[in-house]
This record gives C-alpha cells, structure tokens and sequence, in this order.
C-alpha cells in the first residue's frame, strides 16, 4: 500500500540511531481527524502539534519503512455527522489508518463507520486508532476489530480517582458537574456507584450536566456548588469546557478539591494557579511532565524546546505511536489487516516507565495510572505548565495490572 496513514517510531528514536538522509521513495499519511474549530479547538491544535512533532522526529532518522510520515489534518468540530464527513474525505484521499481522539459521540460514530465499511469493502480496510476517547462502550459492547484504543477509559479512571478519593478524610460532600453526553453520563454514574461502595459515609450533594463545549460562563453552575456547601467536586470536563469552570470557581472564591480527568488541558492550569487551588486540583492520568522517569525526562525537555514551552499532555499518543510502528515494522507492511494482527496482545515499556499491554479480546490498553495534583513546583520537579511556576505531582500510583477492568466485548473477527 502506497498511501497510509501511520504514525511515529518513537522506539528508534529514543535509542538515538540516527539514519542517513533518504530520498524518500514514498509518502506514508497520518489522518488525524479532531476539533480545529469551536469549543474543541485548543485542544484539538495541540493534539495536532504532538502528531507532527513525532512525524518530524521520524522523518529525521529516516521515516518509517523507508517512507516519508505526513500529517493531514480534517476538523471534525466535535460533531459526529461532521467527523463522518472528514473519514471519508480522508478514505478517498487512499486513507487506510486514522487516528482520532477528543469526544466519545464522535469515536462512536467513527468506530460504527469504520466497521460498516470494512464489511463492504474488503480488501480495502481502514484502521481506526483512538488516543482520547474514553467511553467504556468503545471497548464494551460496541467493540470493533478495527478499533484499538490507548487511552484508559473512564470506568478505569474513576475506578483509580475513587480509590485515591476514599482516602481523604476531608471529603465529607461531593458535587458532580459533567458535560451531557456519553462519556459525561459515564462519569457521574459511576463516580455514583463508586463512591457508595467505597465511601457511605459521602453525601453527594448535587449532580449536574451540561451542554458540551456550549458554556461561556460557569458563574450560575458555580454558585450552585457554593451554595451546596460541597467540599470537593468531581468532574470529567474537557477542553474549554474545564479551563471555564476553574476559572468560574476562582472568581466566586469558590475553595473546594476539584477531582478531575483533564484539569492539564489548555487554560486549566492558569485557571488554577489563578484560584490559588494549591495542591487542591488533581487529575487522573497516564503520565505527567514530572515523573522521574529519564528517558520521558529527555523527550519531555526536547519537545517543550521545539514547540515553545508546550508540555506533551498526551503519552498516550507516544505508547500509541510506538506501537503503531513496531506493527508495521514486525508485518513489514501498513495494510491494516495486518498492523492489527501484530497489535493484539503487543507489550511496551510506556513512555513513562513501566509495561504496557494492548488486551486482545477488547483492543483496550492497559499501563500504569497515576493520580497528580497541581501546585507550586517543589524537590526534583522540573517542569511547569503555562508559565505558571507551578507544575504536576504524582500523589498516588496504580499498577497496570491493578487497573484491568472486565470486559463485555463478543468481538467479531475478520475470516
């Protein structure tokens, strides 16, 4: 195959084997398909920057099966019926792998498209790689041969963020606030369950969603929480839509513990430091820029450098690229058919320290969780987030095989 998407060898370059300059015999492409435009927009630019930053690393040392990595670009603005649209777009530019990652609406409708196609058109598949989306439905009932996903998904998160929570004393009342869609109904239903079994003693004194990427000012969804009298908060919110909610919090002198999945997204962390939340927000992660972990360290420093200080938010999409490599690299081909048998049931060491492992009954990734909180940088910690002088630190550590979940997924497999 000719024209693929695929991704970067981050194996290889770690090693720092340097390759002489090739004049490349052929173009392999990377779709990534996510917000450029909306609500989305500032997450889904720097999502773009971590792809083309891994394209160009590759590219230096050589690229991958002697072929150059471009990254092609379609905005999806967060829309299901829109992301349907920039598939297809790319299947027709000769497509074959795409990667996606930010709304589980819209990896529900890619996963369905990708499927439905590949029953029509065999020979012809299409890989879908998914680094962000975390509904666990994606690796449960609605499972697909063509979808692998990097990311844990939500119920293996709350399941970490729960068991970090029960822990604290202080935490005697709890307001929920989600965005309303599939994986915000997620996380309030299992933060719920989660919390009644691990903590009865919690009263949760409000449960709230919202529109998705819609709200500009969390003012009136605040003063709600204030006037609950909840002491922490525990939300799934993303992109603008937490960044917001910080913010609105720090301007009421709102002082309750934010628990959250995506507090590092774009403003979130000015949003903190602003509210002087020191040590009172705190994410449930795959990795953070702080880790002592040498070689993260290194690619951290190497990446901040080329993109003016950006932090790498996504070491999933590293673990991702890696093995998306070493697929294609051990098939000694990009048909997807083939990367997808290698990538079922492959190990790595994650770019944070520690194995990793793609299940192969459900295509879900496990590897090492972290639960970090946000303040003022202390000891050996080296990097901050947004000029803030402050930075992430690991407060708590689930093992990977600490974090598997059952699965539901009766997946079909090609004949």
């Amino acid at each position: 195959m000719k024209h693929a998407y695929v991704a970067v060898a981050l194996s290889a370059l770690a090693l720092g084997v340097a390759a002489p300059a090739t004049a490349f015999a052929d173009t392999l492409k990377i779709a990534y398909i996510d917000p450029l435009s909306g609500g989305g927009a500032s997450i889904g630019e720097i999502g773009l920057k971590h792809f083309n930053y891994l394209a160009d690393e590759l590219n230096a040392k050589g690229g991958v099966l002697g072929m150059k990595v471009e990254v092609i670009a379609y905005d999806d603005k967060t829309n299901p019926q829109e992301s349907l649209i920039q598939v297809q777009k790319a299947i027709d530019a000769g497509a074959r792998i795409i990667t996606q990652g930010n709304g589980s609406s819209v990896a529900a409708a890619i996963e369905d498209f990708v499927a439905k196609y590949n029953d029509r058109n065999p020979g012809k598949e299409v890989l879908y790689l998914n680094y962000a989306a975390v509904d666990p439905i994606l690796t449960n009932d609605k499972c697909s041969y063509w979808h692998f996903r990097w990311d844990a998904n939500s119920d293996i998160k709350m399941e970490a963020l729960t068991n970090y929570m029960k822990t604290r004393a202080n935490i005697k009342k709890v307001y929920l606030i989600n965005q309303d869609y599939s994986f915000g109904q997620s996380v309030r239903s299992e933060a719920r369950k989660m919390l009644t079994d691990k903590r009865p003693d919690v009263e949760i004194v409000g449960d709230e969603v919202h529109p998705l990427l819609k709200i500009t000012d969390f003012s009136p969804y605040v003063a709600k929480i204030k006037a609950s009298g909840a002491d922490s908060v525990i939300t799934g919110n993303w992109g603008q839509d937490i960044a917001l909610l910080v913010k609105a919090a720090a301007d009421a002198g709102l002082q309750a513990d934010f628990y959250t999945y995506y507090a590092g997204g774009a403003g979130g962390p000015t949003a903190i430091r602003q509210a002087n939340l020191a040590d009172r927000v705190f994410v449930v992660v795959e990795g953070h820029a702080n880790i002592p972990y040498g070689p993260s360290q290194e690619f951290e420093q190497a990446f901040r450098a080329k993109l003016g200080g950006q932090s790498l938010w996504y070491p999933r999409v590293v673990n991702e690229m890696t093995m998306l490599v070493k697929a294609i690299e051990e098939a000694k081909s990009t048909e997807p058919a083939k990367v997808a048998a290698r990538l079922e049931s492959m190990k790595i060491t994650v770019h944070n320290g520690g194995e990793g492992f793609m299940r192969n009954v459900d295509h879900q990734f496990f590897q090492p969780m972290y639960i970090a909180s946000f303040g003022p940088l202390a000891g050996d910690a080296r990097f901050d987030e947004e000029h803030t002088g402050w930075g992430w630190k690991t407060v708590g550590k689930v093992d990977t095989g600490d974090t598997i979940v059952p699965t539901t997924c009766k997946m079909q497999r090609p004949s």
